[in-house]
């Protein structure tokens, strides 16, 4: 599979610090990720850990940690963050379809909806040949993505938000987003235009690509690749998984 996939779905992710500032506050999936750890004394591996936001609390609690992301960037400003609380974690830049790790591992998890950045059948075949080749027996792979609710993505979403900073300059942010039936992916593009006394002075743009799996999708995928279920829930606050849920949230178990 070409690395292209993942590389060219990588724009959101250009400012990491950004990044951080965003989302590092979110912590609604570490009570889950921390229960299915409890006290474990082997190595935890977390795919896609981004700037560390998971990795750098699992390691507070005595965990040692192996954080691994594709995207240089993210990595690094996870690696500096745990060095500066000297933490127990080895950052590692790998592809999470061809892991290489000197460990095997009784939890491997995944947040962020970054279940959603394998676009292809083929993709997501090989996340989980290369988990279970991390795994020990009977070992947990835990992991989260949205859930497809087709009333919403049968409309292309344009939205469009303006903020003012100090007082002068106006940015004007531009989503849109698009789902392409036939591939089950939702394009996602957007604009920011910083204005400044009435002259435009800065454009970006960016975009991200995210695929969408349905529940029995997700359910022949787990079996055909010998996984168990062990919980499906529809959020990270363990409610029950309906139809309207805006998460899928998984727990699965490897049946060797």
């Amino acid at each position: 599979m070409a690395l292209d996939i993942f590389e060219k779905n990588l724009e959101k992710y250009t400012d990491p610090v950004k990044y951080d500032e965003l989302y590092n506050h979110y912590q609604e999936d570490l009570a889950i990720i921390l229960e299915c750890a409890q006290d474990s004394n082997q190595p935890i591996i977390e795919l896609a850990c981004g700037t560390g936001r998971l990795t750098i609390p699992m390691a507070r609690k005595g965990f040692r940690m192996y954080g691994i992301d594709i995207h240089t960037g993210m990595l690094n400003h996870a690696k500096r963050k745990g060095e500066t609380e000297n933490l127990n974690i080895q950052f590692m830049q790998q592809d999470c379809t061809k892991l290489n790790l000197p460990i095997n591992s009784p939890l491997i998890y995944m947040t962020g909806n970054s279940f959603q950045h394998f676009l292809t059948n083929e993709s997501q075949d090989d996340l989980f040949t290369s988990v279970k080749k991390h795994l020990q027996s009977k070992g947990s792979f835990i992991f989260d993505t949205r859930n497809p609710i087709l009333k919403e993505l049968a409309t292309v979403e344009e939205t469009v938000e303006r903020n003012t900073i100090n007082n002068k300059q106006i940015v004007n942010e531009k989503h849109l987003e698009v789902y392409d039936h036939n591939t089950q992916i939702l394009h996602c593009t957007s604009t920011s235009e910083i204005i400044e006394n009435g002259t435009l002075i800065i454009t970006n743009k960016d975009s991200i690509l995210l695929r969408y799996t349905f529940p029995l999708e997700l359910e022949r995928l787990l079996k055909s690749n010998g996984f168990g279920l062990v919980e499906l829930y529809g959020s990270w606050k363990k409610t029950r998984f309906n139809k309207d849920s805006v998460s899928m949230v998984v727990h699965c178990r490897l049946n060797d």
